[in-house]
Protein backbone atom coordinates (compact mmCIF):
# COMPACT_ATOMS: atom_id res chain seq x y z
CA UNK A 1 0.00 0.00 0.00
CA UNK A 2 0.72 3.74 -0.17
CA UNK A 3 4.57 2.96 -1.24
CA UNK A 4 5.85 6.15 -0.65
CA UNK A 5 9.10 6.76 -1.83
CA UNK A 6 15.43 13.28 10.11
CA UNK A 7 15.76 14.98 11.72
CA UNK A 8 13.69 16.91 14.41
CA UNK A 9 12.81 20.17 14.50
CA UNK A 10 12.60 22.91 17.30
CA UNK A 11 9.14 21.97 17.88
CA UNK A 12 7.20 20.44 20.88
CA UNK A 13 3.68 19.77 20.90
CA UNK A 14 2.67 18.80 24.19
CA UNK A 15 -0.74 20.70 25.21
CA UNK A 16 -2.64 22.03 27.64
CA UNK A 17 0.11 19.84 30.38
CA UNK A 18 0.37 21.28 34.08
CA UNK A 19 3.36 21.31 35.62
CA UNK A 20 3.26 22.19 39.26
CA UNK A 21 6.32 20.99 40.14
CA UNK A 22 5.02 18.95 43.24
CA UNK A 23 5.44 15.58 41.90
CA UNK A 24 6.04 14.00 45.21
CA UNK A 25 2.79 14.47 46.97
CA UNK A 26 1.20 13.11 43.53
CA UNK A 27 2.83 10.66 43.21
CA UNK A 28 2.11 9.42 47.27
CA UNK A 29 -1.29 9.62 46.36
CA UNK A 30 -1.41 7.69 43.50
CA UNK A 31 1.07 4.63 44.85
CA UNK A 32 3.73 6.07 43.00
CA UNK A 33 6.15 6.95 45.46
CA UNK A 34 9.62 7.61 44.17
CA UNK A 35 12.63 5.73 46.31
CA UNK A 36 14.95 7.55 48.61
CA UNK A 37 17.71 7.22 46.11
CA UNK A 38 15.44 8.80 43.49
CA UNK A 39 14.04 11.45 45.78
CA UNK A 40 16.80 12.89 47.25
CA UNK A 41 20.07 10.94 48.02
CA UNK A 42 22.88 10.94 45.56
CA UNK A 43 22.91 8.10 43.40
CA UNK A 44 26.02 5.94 43.98
CA UNK A 45 28.53 5.60 41.29
CA UNK A 46 27.22 2.37 40.19
CA UNK A 47 23.88 4.36 39.50
CA UNK A 48 24.91 6.74 37.21
CA UNK A 49 22.90 6.86 34.31
CA UNK A 50 25.18 7.96 31.77
CA UNK A 51 22.81 9.38 28.73
CA UNK A 52 23.22 9.20 25.11
CA UNK A 53 20.78 11.64 22.57
CA UNK A 54 20.09 10.29 19.13
CA UNK A 55 18.24 13.33 17.51
CA UNK A 56 19.09 16.45 18.57
CA UNK A 57 16.11 18.84 17.84
CA UNK A 58 13.92 20.28 19.70
CA UNK A 59 11.88 17.25 21.30
CA UNK A 60 15.35 15.63 21.89
CA UNK A 61 17.10 19.05 23.79
CA UNK A 62 13.84 18.55 25.90
CA UNK A 63 13.95 15.14 26.93
CA UNK A 64 17.40 15.73 27.62
CA UNK A 65 16.41 18.38 30.22
CA UNK A 66 13.54 16.24 31.30
CA UNK A 67 15.61 13.17 32.17
CA UNK A 68 18.50 14.98 34.47
CA UNK A 69 15.06 16.40 36.40
CA UNK A 70 13.68 13.37 36.75
CA UNK A 71 16.57 11.61 39.11
CA UNK A 72 19.66 12.31 40.70
CA UNK A 73 23.08 11.02 38.98
CA UNK A 74 22.54 11.44 35.20
CA UNK A 75 24.59 12.95 33.08
CA UNK A 76 24.82 13.58 29.33
CA UNK A 77 27.71 12.18 27.68
CA UNK A 78 27.42 11.66 23.78
CA UNK A 79 25.07 13.12 21.22
CA UNK A 80 24.09 12.30 16.98
CA UNK A 81 22.16 13.49 14.79
CA UNK A 82 22.17 13.22 11.27
CA UNK A 83 23.67 16.88 10.98
CA UNK A 84 26.39 18.55 12.25
CA UNK A 85 25.07 21.80 13.23
CA UNK A 86 22.06 20.48 15.16
CA UNK A 87 24.29 18.36 17.22
CA UNK A 88 26.95 21.22 17.91
CA UNK A 89 23.81 23.74 18.54
CA UNK A 90 22.07 21.26 20.86
CA UNK A 91 25.27 20.76 22.76
CA UNK A 92 25.81 24.97 23.16
CA UNK A 93 21.77 25.44 24.12
CA UNK A 94 22.10 22.46 26.55
CA UNK A 95 25.33 24.09 28.44
CA UNK A 96 23.01 27.19 29.24
CA UNK A 97 20.31 24.54 30.06
CA UNK A 98 22.12 21.61 32.29
CA UNK A 99 23.62 21.78 35.48
CA UNK A 100 28.21 21.37 34.91
CA UNK A 101 27.58 17.99 36.67
CA UNK A 102 24.63 16.60 34.13
CA UNK A 103 26.86 17.94 31.22
CA UNK A 104 29.93 15.67 30.26
CA UNK A 105 29.57 15.45 26.44
CA UNK A 106 32.89 16.38 25.17
CA UNK A 107 34.59 17.42 21.37
CA UNK A 108 35.08 13.37 20.76
CA UNK A 109 31.61 12.16 22.16
CA UNK A 110 29.76 14.25 19.48
CA UNK A 111 28.78 12.42 16.15
CA UNK A 112 26.73 13.06 12.81
CA UNK A 113 25.88 11.75 9.85
CA UNK A 114 23.73 8.60 8.96
CA UNK A 115 25.60 6.20 11.51
CA UNK A 116 25.68 8.43 14.12
CA UNK A 117 23.59 6.54 16.47
CA UNK A 118 26.10 3.58 16.23
CA UNK A 119 28.42 5.85 17.81
CA UNK A 120 26.37 7.00 20.49
CA UNK A 121 25.76 3.41 21.48
CA UNK A 122 29.62 2.41 21.53
CA UNK A 123 30.45 5.64 23.64
CA UNK A 124 30.03 4.01 26.76
CA UNK A 125 26.40 4.93 27.77
CA UNK A 126 23.75 3.13 29.96
CA UNK A 127 21.04 5.06 28.65
CA UNK A 128 20.06 6.36 25.06
CA UNK A 129 17.22 8.66 24.29
CA UNK A 130 16.05 8.49 20.54
CA UNK A 131 14.13 11.26 19.33
CA UNK A 132 15.23 11.21 15.52
CA UNK A 133 11.55 10.89 12.91
CA UNK A 134 10.01 7.83 13.18
CA UNK A 135 11.15 6.07 10.24
CA UNK A 136 14.29 5.43 11.52
CA UNK A 137 12.99 4.37 15.09
CA UNK A 138 12.74 0.55 14.49
CA UNK A 139 16.27 0.23 13.09
CA UNK A 140 17.83 2.40 16.10
CA UNK A 141 15.92 0.79 18.78
CA UNK A 142 17.24 -2.76 17.28
CA UNK A 143 21.09 -1.19 17.92
CA UNK A 144 20.82 0.26 20.97
CA UNK A 145 19.06 -3.25 22.73
CA UNK A 146 21.71 -5.59 20.90
CA UNK A 147 24.11 -2.77 22.18
CA UNK A 148 23.15 -3.89 25.84
CA UNK A 149 21.70 -0.21 26.55
CA UNK A 150 18.21 1.04 27.90
CA UNK A 151 16.43 2.57 25.77
CA UNK A 152 13.80 5.87 25.86
CA UNK A 153 11.76 6.33 22.27
CA UNK A 154 9.52 8.89 21.58
CA UNK A 155 6.38 7.88 20.07
CA UNK A 156 5.39 6.66 17.20
CA UNK A 157 8.12 3.71 16.61
CA UNK A 158 7.46 2.93 13.65
CA UNK A 159 5.60 4.12 10.40
CA UNK A 160 4.92 0.80 8.77
CA UNK A 161 4.02 -2.72 9.50
CA UNK A 162 7.46 -3.77 9.05
CA UNK A 163 9.01 -1.45 11.22
CA UNK A 164 6.22 -2.54 13.53
CA UNK A 165 7.16 -6.19 13.54
CA UNK A 166 10.84 -5.38 13.78
CA UNK A 167 9.90 -3.13 17.39
CA UNK A 168 7.99 -6.48 18.35
CA UNK A 169 10.75 -8.64 18.02
CA UNK A 170 13.20 -6.03 19.72
CA UNK A 171 10.72 -5.57 22.38
CA UNK A 172 11.33 -9.32 23.40
CA UNK A 173 15.08 -8.72 23.21
CA UNK A 174 15.05 -6.41 25.52
CA UNK A 175 13.00 -8.10 27.75
CA UNK A 176 15.30 -11.59 27.57
CA UNK A 177 18.15 -8.93 28.30
CA UNK A 178 16.26 -7.70 31.10
CA UNK A 179 16.95 -4.00 29.53
CA UNK A 180 14.09 -1.34 29.60
CA UNK A 181 12.33 -0.20 26.68
CA UNK A 182 10.12 2.99 27.83
CA UNK A 183 7.93 5.31 25.27
CA UNK A 184 7.18 8.99 25.37
CA UNK A 185 3.33 8.23 25.81
CA UNK A 186 3.36 10.52 28.91
CA UNK A 187 -0.16 10.18 29.22
CA UNK A 188 0.66 7.06 31.03
CA UNK A 189 2.21 9.09 33.48
CA UNK A 190 0.10 11.56 34.27
CA UNK A 191 -1.81 11.71 37.35
CA UNK A 192 -5.14 12.60 36.39
CA UNK A 193 -5.28 9.89 33.56
CA UNK A 194 -4.19 7.68 35.69
CA UNK A 195 -6.60 8.05 38.32
CA UNK A 196 -9.47 8.00 35.48
CA UNK A 197 -8.11 5.15 33.86
CA UNK A 198 -8.36 3.43 37.03
CA UNK A 199 -11.68 4.48 37.79
CA UNK A 200 -12.96 3.20 34.43
CA UNK A 201 -11.47 0.10 34.64
CA UNK A 202 -13.35 -0.85 38.07
CA UNK A 203 -16.38 0.08 36.41
CA UNK A 204 -17.38 3.79 37.21
CA UNK A 205 -18.81 3.80 33.85
CA UNK A 206 -20.44 0.34 33.47
CA UNK A 207 -19.62 -1.56 30.39
CA UNK A 208 -17.96 0.57 27.32
CA UNK A 209 -20.09 0.90 24.24
CA UNK A 210 -18.45 4.01 22.34
CA UNK A 211 -15.57 6.09 22.32
CA UNK A 212 -14.05 9.40 20.71
CA UNK A 213 -10.34 10.57 20.23
CA UNK A 214 -9.61 13.94 18.60
CA UNK A 215 -6.35 15.53 17.76
CA UNK A 216 -7.53 18.40 15.82
CA UNK A 217 -4.74 21.78 15.69
CA UNK A 218 -4.09 24.15 13.79
CA UNK A 219 -0.45 24.22 11.04
CA UNK A 220 2.87 23.33 11.89
CA UNK A 221 6.24 24.66 10.69
CA UNK A 222 7.89 23.77 7.68
CA UNK A 223 11.58 23.84 5.86
CA UNK A 224 11.35 25.33 2.47
CA UNK A 225 14.04 22.99 0.49
CA UNK A 226 17.30 25.51 -0.47
CA UNK A 227 19.79 24.81 -3.49
CA UNK A 228 22.59 23.64 -0.96
CA UNK A 229 20.51 20.18 0.46
CA UNK A 230 20.63 16.91 -1.60
CA UNK A 231 17.14 15.70 -1.46
CA UNK A 232 17.57 13.67 1.33
CA UNK A 233 18.42 16.16 3.47
CA UNK A 234 15.62 18.41 2.93
CA UNK A 235 13.32 15.53 3.39
CA UNK A 236 15.13 14.66 6.76
CA UNK A 237 15.08 18.47 7.87
CA UNK A 238 11.34 19.07 7.36
CA UNK A 239 10.38 15.04 8.23
CA UNK A 240 7.10 16.29 9.15
CA UNK A 241 5.67 15.58 5.88
CA UNK A 242 7.20 13.09 4.32
CA UNK A 243 5.51 9.21 5.02
CA UNK A 244 8.35 7.29 5.29
CA UNK A 245 9.71 9.55 8.06
CA UNK A 246 6.95 10.53 10.11
CA UNK A 247 4.30 7.89 8.95
CA UNK A 248 1.75 11.45 8.66
CA UNK A 249 0.62 12.94 11.71
CA UNK A 250 -2.50 10.18 12.19
CA UNK A 251 1.02 8.35 13.35
CA UNK A 252 3.68 10.83 14.31
CA UNK A 253 0.94 12.73 16.58
CA UNK A 254 -2.94 11.17 17.39
CA UNK A 255 -0.92 8.10 18.52
CA UNK A 256 -0.93 10.02 21.96
CA UNK A 257 -5.17 9.52 21.33
CA UNK A 258 -5.05 6.24 20.13
CA UNK A 259 -2.16 5.00 22.69
CA UNK A 260 -4.81 6.29 25.47
CA UNK A 261 -7.98 4.43 23.95
CA UNK A 262 -5.97 1.20 23.45
CA UNK A 263 -5.38 1.49 27.32
CA UNK A 264 -8.93 2.28 28.05
CA UNK A 265 -10.06 -0.25 26.12
CA UNK A 266 -7.55 -3.45 26.76
CA UNK A 267 -8.10 -4.70 23.58
CA UNK A 268 -6.86 -3.93 19.61
CA UNK A 269 -9.50 -3.57 16.87
CA UNK A 270 -10.54 -5.97 14.59
CA UNK A 271 -11.35 -3.40 11.19
CA UNK A 272 -9.85 -0.71 10.37
CA UNK A 273 -12.11 2.04 8.13
CA UNK A 274 -10.48 5.21 7.62
CA UNK A 275 -10.59 8.51 5.16
CA UNK A 276 -8.47 11.34 4.92
CA UNK A 277 -7.18 14.04 2.41
CA UNK A 278 -5.32 17.12 1.62
CA UNK A 279 -7.00 20.51 0.67
CA UNK A 280 -5.04 23.38 2.65
CA UNK A 281 -1.59 21.71 2.66
CA UNK A 282 -0.82 21.20 -0.88
CA UNK A 283 2.43 23.30 -1.62
CA UNK A 284 5.40 21.05 -2.25
CA UNK A 285 7.17 21.64 1.11
CA UNK A 286 4.24 19.71 2.46
CA UNK A 287 5.68 16.82 1.15
CA UNK A 288 3.21 13.55 0.56
CA UNK A 289 0.92 13.68 4.08
CA UNK A 290 -2.66 14.13 4.20
CA UNK A 291 -3.83 17.60 6.71
CA UNK A 292 -7.05 15.67 7.88
CA UNK A 293 -8.35 11.88 8.39
CA UNK A 294 -11.45 10.61 10.14
CA UNK A 295 -11.20 7.10 11.13
CA UNK A 296 -13.76 4.13 12.72
CA UNK A 297 -12.01 1.48 14.78
CA UNK A 298 -14.41 -1.32 15.15
CA UNK A 299 -14.01 -3.87 18.51
CA UNK A 300 -14.63 -7.51 18.81
CA UNK A 301 -16.76 -6.24 21.83
CA UNK A 302 -19.07 -3.66 19.57
CA UNK A 303 -17.39 -0.48 20.99
CA UNK A 304 -16.76 1.55 17.81
CA UNK A 305 -14.10 3.83 18.39
CA UNK A 306 -14.26 7.11 16.07
CA UNK A 307 -11.14 8.86 15.77
CA UNK A 308 -10.21 12.24 14.05
CA UNK A 309 -7.15 14.31 13.69
CA UNK A 310 -6.53 17.27 11.67
CA UNK A 311 -3.83 19.79 11.16
CA UNK A 312 -5.01 22.83 9.23
CA UNK A 313 -4.79 26.91 10.03
CA UNK A 314 -7.28 28.70 11.45
CA UNK A 315 -9.56 25.99 12.89
CA UNK A 316 -10.62 24.94 16.16
CA UNK A 317 -8.54 22.75 18.05
CA UNK A 318 -9.35 20.03 19.81
CA UNK A 319 -7.43 17.48 21.63
CA UNK A 320 -9.58 15.34 23.61
CA UNK A 321 -11.19 12.04 24.60
CA UNK A 322 -14.45 10.65 25.47
CA UNK A 323 -15.48 7.03 26.69
CA UNK A 324 -19.50 6.63 26.86
CA UNK A 325 -20.50 3.50 28.93
CA UNK A 326 -23.69 2.43 30.05
CA UNK A 327 -23.50 4.10 33.97
CA UNK A 328 -21.90 7.49 32.58
CA UNK A 329 -19.40 9.06 30.59
CA UNK A 330 -15.79 10.06 30.60
CA UNK A 331 -13.76 13.12 29.30
CA UNK A 332 -10.25 13.22 29.17
CA UNK A 333 -7.32 16.50 28.10
CA UNK A 334 -4.33 17.32 28.74
CA UNK A 335 -5.59 19.14 32.17
CA UNK A 336 -8.59 17.68 33.02
CA UNK A 337 -10.34 14.18 33.84
CA UNK A 338 -13.71 14.23 34.58
CA UNK A 339 -16.57 11.31 34.84
CA UNK A 340 -20.30 12.03 34.82
CA UNK A 341 -23.05 9.72 34.98
CA UNK A 342 -23.55 7.77 38.16
CA UNK A 343 -20.33 7.77 39.91
CA UNK A 344 -19.51 11.49 38.83
CA UNK A 345 -15.63 12.61 39.87
CA UNK A 346 -13.38 15.41 38.82
CA UNK A 347 -9.21 15.21 38.99
CA UNK A 348 -8.45 17.90 41.63
CA UNK A 349 -5.44 16.47 43.03
CA UNK A 350 -1.64 17.65 42.27
CA UNK A 351 -0.36 17.02 38.42
CA UNK A 352 3.31 16.18 38.05
CA UNK A 353 5.24 16.75 34.55
CA UNK A 354 4.25 13.79 32.69
CA UNK A 355 7.72 13.99 30.59
CA UNK A 356 10.00 14.27 33.48
CA UNK A 357 7.75 11.56 35.18
CA UNK A 358 7.85 8.81 32.46
CA UNK A 359 12.19 9.37 32.96
CA UNK A 360 11.68 9.04 36.35
CA UNK A 361 10.25 5.89 35.85
CA UNK A 362 12.32 4.50 33.79
CA UNK A 363 15.15 5.29 35.64
CA UNK A 364 13.64 3.74 39.12
CA UNK A 365 12.81 0.53 37.14
CA UNK A 366 16.21 0.41 36.01
CA UNK A 367 17.72 0.77 39.53
CA UNK A 368 15.72 -1.68 41.01
CA UNK A 369 16.86 -4.18 38.64
CA UNK A 370 12.41 -4.47 37.48
CA UNK A 371 13.24 -2.13 33.63
CA UNK A 372 9.80 -1.45 32.55
CA UNK A 373 9.50 -2.18 28.77
CA UNK A 374 6.71 -0.86 26.49
CA UNK A 375 7.38 -2.18 23.48
CA UNK A 376 4.43 -4.49 22.47
CA UNK A 377 2.64 -1.79 23.76
CA UNK A 378 3.36 0.85 21.90
CA UNK A 379 3.96 -1.11 18.85
CA UNK A 380 0.72 -1.68 18.83
CA UNK A 381 -0.48 1.82 19.85
CA UNK A 382 1.53 2.71 16.60
CA UNK A 383 0.44 0.14 14.13
CA UNK A 384 -3.35 1.41 15.13
CA UNK A 385 -2.51 4.64 13.47
CA UNK A 386 -0.60 3.17 10.75
CA UNK A 387 -3.67 1.03 10.09
CA UNK A 388 -5.88 4.27 10.27
CA UNK A 389 -3.36 5.84 7.60
CA UNK A 390 -3.37 3.13 5.10
CA UNK A 391 -6.86 2.54 5.17
CA UNK A 392 -7.39 6.13 4.37
CA UNK A 393 -4.53 6.37 1.68
CA UNK A 394 -5.94 3.06 -0.02
CA UNK A 395 -9.75 3.47 0.58
CA UNK A 396 -10.09 -0.03 2.22
CA UNK A 397 -11.60 -1.77 4.76
CA UNK A 398 -8.26 -3.64 6.42
CA UNK A 399 -8.45 -6.42 9.27
CA UNK A 400 -6.18 -5.84 11.97
CA UNK A 401 -4.98 -9.45 11.65
CA UNK A 402 -3.90 -8.40 7.64
CA UNK A 403 -1.94 -5.20 9.00
CA UNK A 404 -0.22 -6.71 11.95
CA UNK A 405 0.89 -10.17 9.96
CA UNK A 406 0.83 -9.78 6.16
CA UNK A 407 1.09 -6.55 4.94
CA UNK A 408 4.58 -5.89 3.32
CA UNK A 409 4.76 -2.65 3.60
CA UNK A 410 8.48 -1.16 3.71
CA UNK A 411 8.54 2.27 3.47
CA UNK A 412 12.27 2.71 3.40
CA UNK A 413 14.15 4.36 0.84
CA UNK A 414 16.67 2.11 -0.97
CA UNK A 415 19.77 3.94 0.45
CA UNK A 416 20.73 6.17 3.34
CA UNK A 417 22.36 8.35 2.23
CA UNK A 418 22.81 11.99 1.04
CA UNK A 419 21.57 12.54 -2.43
CA UNK A 420 18.53 12.45 -4.80
CA UNK A 421 15.47 10.53 -3.33
CA UNK A 422 12.17 11.77 -5.52
CA UNK A 423 9.00 12.61 -3.62
CA UNK A 424 6.30 9.89 -3.63
CA UNK A 425 2.92 11.00 -4.96
CA UNK A 426 0.10 11.81 -2.86
CA UNK A 427 -2.19 8.75 -2.32
CA UNK A 428 -5.11 8.83 -4.23
CA UNK A 429 -7.96 6.58 -2.28
CA UNK A 430 -8.79 4.30 -4.79
CA UNK A 431 -5.74 4.46 -6.85
CA UNK A 432 -3.39 3.44 -4.44
CA UNK A 433 -1.92 0.10 -4.12
CA UNK A 434 -2.41 -1.69 -0.92
CA UNK A 435 0.97 -3.65 0.10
Amino acid sequence: MEKTTGHNGGMTRREFVRMTGKASLASAALGFGLSSRLAGAEAAGGDTIKVGLIGCGGRGTGAVKDCVAAAKGVELVAMGDLIEAKVKGCRENLKKELPAEAMKVTDETMFWGFDNYKKVIASGVNYVILTTPPGFRPEHFRAAIEGGVNVFMEKPVAVDPVGYRSVIETGKLAAQKKLAAVAGTQKRHQAHYLEVVKRIHDGAIGDIRAAQAWYNTGGLWHIDKTPEMSDMEWQCRNWLYFTWLSGDHIVEQHVHNLDVMYWILQALPKNVNGMGGRQTRVEPHYGNIYDHFAVEFDYESGVKMASYCRQNPNCANQVCDRIIGTKGEVYLDGALGVISGENPYKYEGENWNPQVREHTDMIESIRKGQPLNDAQRIAESSLMAIAGRMSAYTGRILKWDWVANTSKLDLRPAKFEFGPLPVAPVAIPGKTELV
